[in-house]
């Protein structure tokens, strides 16, 4: 569109004849070719550069204040409107401007392979490349200064990386790889945090960094909105040796000309084997076909190869054709760089057509570019994945690529004047984003007195984390500004062994001691146990002075403009009602609640659990809008979150058939009187007296064919429609995985609740079940989830275990087994479970100990009454410095119910569905006192409210989904809950 402005063209040509005579330009006037390798730039205020000219040119083009960088970047940050994407597919159009405001509406920013043909390269309308202005006299200064430093004596031993998140969901699993690699965790910036003069002024006169990274995510680098800074950043930087991944990658690729288009096809969470030519970057990684490296794509776009600039070399390749399932090892020990097998080393030129044999190959897409006189690099495929063999090993070799290249101007004095830099930095980093909880979890992951540590000569600080950061600090002021809120408590509990099974098991217990008043009540419902998939249960009710009931709705956010917080309620066990605003939101105020609990650890010592008390409850799916999106379409119906602050409760170990009674008080207070009463109670129970007594719960069934189903939010059709809509987004690199989902209602009169959720846990008895009674909301939960959404236990190990991949369960037993196979063997299965397993690696490593995050069972098969489901395991070591809050704030929502890239995934899925989650797709569990948590995802779950039970399903839509099976599964989802529904009522 800046072709047809008259004034840019003008005012571009009044500079062009400005610089006409400086030494660079006649270097850079060959770019003006309408040839692919590289192009010339229109700018408002600038002429772009040449990567050969910027490289070598002694004399820089030197801008006129009129022009400086300031300046245009304030003009074109006033001007939105003019820079939004052409939204036709066959404009091959320029981004001017790198630093703009997000515009509320996405545009698709590629062009379409079948545009770009050879011919086009020849026509008068030629493509603008994305080049941006030369750096000015002064940046050059600051060069110089960096680059001319006596020779350093020996290799450092850390390197410091400057990671850019273009809002990705597995930027993190870099993050944790460059820790241990490097020795020292990088700083997380994402890619509009900083304006180029902030970039400049930490590279060049702070010296911060030695490398920079450039993380994937959704989008396309011809996108300002996705791609933000990078691409000033690859132009500018061209001493800095930087790593593109997928759209770091491309984005190498299309600031010095290529052109980006679609993929021959999309591939996500697939295996693929890579050739390469023996680059640095792929030093010690075998090569070609059967070599065993094998390496996990998600993207949609490529660079076209065709339109390569000669500056850029391909250094990698693969078949666009040519995919693998994962198949891992039995004992599915998996870390990065899975293995290190190497039959043959094969290299075929990327350029033949034909293989060996003569036969006719398949189309290659370009898996690795470098650039031949700057130390930047570009992978497709993502090394950080779980899947990918020899990722480690290439994060590694860019390691060395930048020793090598420092050691040519650092002295090991100019090193440690940087590391205190880089120190100073995060300070200044930490302060601007505290405000945001993804950026404030960011600004945590690097420490102060961590790097001193570097500086003074300790070096193995990874794995260090007795250090006070902000967080920390921000709790100890409060806790001297609040001394008088916070709450010594003690706990007392009683073990009664082998009791379980002759009372009736958790049911008889439940149904003895709450059955008969089930209001205000809650059970935490293991009802599946066996092949040790849970252990515990945990019941209780209305309890002692500590007891209140916490009701929170988000603010009215459905026009998009709300700046966030909402409404909580709070209920005492007297009765009496509080209701205030909190801006900050829910979690804030959970997290400073539980951060006031004194306790002594001494007290719990024997218990084989981590739940002695605190709050039980759900969270719904709109919470999302704390965790980093920024608004929610729909406003839930039911309250965003609701918890009991639990006092006293009942325990059952369904291992070892033990009952405990636990209760929780202050100093100044005892609960042994409830303790002496909840044990009468339960030793005079009688488990055939009880088993009789549920009857009243079940009623006789009857034939279902004779009443009303539930009515699906959107029919057959439309629903087959949204899954194709979600094949779209994933073909133009929106996203890797949407996790498509809708409800089901059906009105209901004077149904029995707990009878329900009593016959839906005979029925489809699950690990993660729960039952919860909000009665002055109207609210009952029948929950039959099998899956974890995140746990952490009082080692702070966090586990997560999500499942992708669902199958009907088969008729006889050897149908079963055939469908079990089927489910594990399958490719599309296999690429929805390994993309959640990244993400979910991603949101733990935001928290965890760098090196710790790791995946001991990868896709596993898991067979319930009615399905087999694909799980994995990911666990982590929690950091000192987080809370148990901050660890559920940094996941939630669960990945498997979002997709990634999870923020733009949830911003895409709010616009295709057709109201609000609500519960479903949340999480229902405990946050003890002592900080530890368990809870699960919301799913496989009938909500009672206002008269209405409602059923939410769906599935992860992935480039392999076919539409028609989407809407099949989707339905199988709901068999279970719905027939529970109808065959009680």
């Amino acid at each position: 569109m800046y072709l047809h402005h008259p004034l840019r063209i003008l005012t571009a040509f009044v500079t062009i004849r400005h610089h006409l005579f400086q030494p660079c330009f006649f270097r850079k006037l060959r770019y003006l070719s309408p040839s692919p390798p590289s192009s010339f730039s229109l700018f408002e205020g600038g002429v772009g550069s040449g990567v050969e000219a910027a490289a070598s040119c002694s004399d820089p083009i030197q801008f006129s204040d009129t022009f400086s960088i300031r300046k245009m970047n304030l003009a074109l940050r006033l001007l939105p409107s003019e820079l939004t994407c052409p939204t036709s597919e066959n404009i091959q159009y320029a981004n001017v401007n790198f630093l703009l405001f997000k515009p509320s509406v996405r545009v698709s920013c590629f062009i379409k392979k079948d545009d770009v043909q050879p011919s086009n390269y020849d026509r008068k309308n030629v493509t603008i490349s994305c080049q941006l202005m030369h750096s000015q006299l002064e940046e050059s200064f600051k060069r110089k200064k960096r680059l001319q430093v006596p020779l350093p004596l020996q290799k450092p031993d850390f390197v410091r990386t400057l990671l850019i998140d273009n809002y990705d969901s597995y930027t993190y699993n870099i993050y944790q790889e460059l820790s241990v690699v490097n020795g020292v965790p990088p700083v997380v910036i994402q890619n509009d945090d900083w304006i180029w003069e902030e970039l400049s002024h930490y590279l060049y006169e702070e010296n911060a960094f030695d490398n920079i990274v450039i993380s994937p995510g959704p989008g396309s680098p011809a996108c300002p909105q996705d791609i933000g800074i990078c691409l000033q950043l690859l132009h500018k930087c061209w001493d800095i040796p930087v790593l593109g991944v997928c759209l770091g990658h491309q984005a190498l690729g299309y600031v010095h000309g290529a052109h980006i288009v679609h993929a021959p096809e999309p591939i996500h969470g697939r295996l693929s084997e890579v050739e390469h030519g023996g680059c640095q970057l792929f030093h010690g990684i075998p090569s070609g076909r059967n070599s065993g490296f094998k390496v996990v794509r998600y993207h949609s776009l490529v660079i076209d190869s065709k339109s390569l600039p000669e500056v850029l070399i391909p250094i990698a390749w693969t078949s666009s054709s040519s995919t693998h399932p994962f198949v891992g090892p039995k004992d599915h020990n998996i870390s990065n760089a899975l293995g290190t097998q190497t039959d043959k080393n094969v290299f075929i030129d990327s350029f033949s057509p034909k293989a060996e044999n003569g036969t006719t190959r398949s189309p290659r897409v370009l898996m690795g570019i470098k650039h031949c006189t700057r130390p930047h690099y570009g992978v497709q495929f993502h090394p950080e994945s779980v899947a990918t063999f020899h990722g480690s090993q290439i994060f590694k070799n860019f390691r060395d690529i930048t020793n090598e290249y420092w050691l040519r101007y650092r002295s090991s004095q100019s090193r440690e004047k940087c590391v205190h830099s880089y120190a100073h930095m995060q300070v200044s980093s930490a302060s601007r984003h505290c405000g945001d909880s993804y950026r404030s979890i960011n600004s945590e992951n690097s420490k102060v007195d961590h790097l001193n540590k570097v500086v003074n000569g300790h070096r193995h600080m990874v794995d260090d984390n007795a250090e006070m950061t902000r967080l920390e600090k921000f709790n100890v002021a409060n806790v001297h500004h609040e001394r008088t809120d916070r709450k010594c408590l003690k706990l007392k509990w009683r073990k009664y062994t082998h009791l379980a099974s002759q009372v009736g098991g958790a049911k008889g217990i439940f149904c003895g001691l709450f059955g008969r008043e089930p209001e205000n009540t809650f059970w935490l419902d293991s009802s599946s146990t066996e092949k040790g998939r849970a252990r515990f249960s945990f019941m209780g009710g209305k309890g002692g002075p500590l007891w209140k009931q916490l009701t929170f709705r988000l603010s009215d956010q459905s026009d998009g403009c709300s700046k966030g917080g909402g409404y909580l309620s709070m209920e005492s066990c007297q009765g009496s009602t509080e209701t205030r605003f909190l801006e900050e939101g829910f979690f804030d105020f959970l997290n400073k609640e539980l951060q006031s609990y004194h306790y002594d650890e001494k007290d719990y010592e024997g218990l084989p659990f981590d739940f002695h008390g605190g709050y039980v409850g759900y969270i719904g799916y709109n919470l999302k809008s704390e965790c980093g999106v920024a608004s929610n379409r729909y406003k839930s119906e039911t309250p965003d979150a609701c918890f009991f602050f639990v006092d006293s409760l009942v325990a059952v170990d369904h291992k070892n058939d033990n009952v405990y009674i636990l209760a929780i008080h202050e100093e100044s207070s005892s609960m042994t009187q409830w303790l002496d009463d909840a044990e009468e109670k339960l030793l005079n129970l009688n488990g055939s007296e009880i088993m009789g007594s549920e009857k009243q719960y079940l009623h006789p069934l009857t034939c279902s064919s004779q009443k009303a189903g539930f009515a699906a939010e959107k029919s057959r059709e439309q629903y087959i429609e949204d899954v194709k809509k979600c094949l779209e987004y994933i073909k133009d690199g929106e996203s890797y995985e949407l996790c498509l989902t809708t409800q089901m209602r059906k009105p209901i009169e004077n149904l029995d609740s707990l009878g329900l959720y009593l016959h839906l846990r005979e029925r489809n008895p699950a690990p993660y079940a729960a039952w919860l009674n909000f009665p002055k909301e109207d609210l009952c939960i029948c929950c039959s989830s099998p899956e974890r959404f995140l746990q952490l236990d009082r080692n702070n190990i966090l586990e997560a275990k999500p499942i992708k991949g669902t199958i009907a369960r088969g008729a006889t037993a050897e149908e079963d087994e055939q469908l079990k196979l089927k489910l594990q063997l399958s490719e599309k299965d296999q690429a929805e479970n390994l993309m959640i397993v990244d993400l979910l690696r991603n949101d733990l490593g935001r928290v965890c100990d760098p090196g710790s995050v790791h995946v001991p069972h990868l896709m596993d098969v898991e067979s319930y009454a009615t399905v087999h489901t694909m799980v994995s395991t990911i666990r982590g070591k929690k950091r000192s410095d987080a809370s148990a809050v901050d660890c559920v704030r940094a996941a939630f929502p669960g990945g498997s119910m979002t997709g990634a890239s999870k923020l733009r995934s949830m911003e895409l899925l709010d616009s295709i569905e057709s109201c609000s989650r609500g519960i479903y797709s949340g999480c229902i569990g405990f946050f003890s006192y002592n900080q530890t948590f368990d809870l699960n995802i919301v799913i496989r779950t009938v909500i009672i409210h206002d008269g209405e039970a409602s059923i939410g399903a769906g599935g992860a839509i992935v480039s392999l989904s076919n539409p028609e099976d989407e809407y099949k599964e989707m339905i199988l989802k709901t068999k279970a809950p719905a027939k529970a529904v109808i065959d009680f009522e």
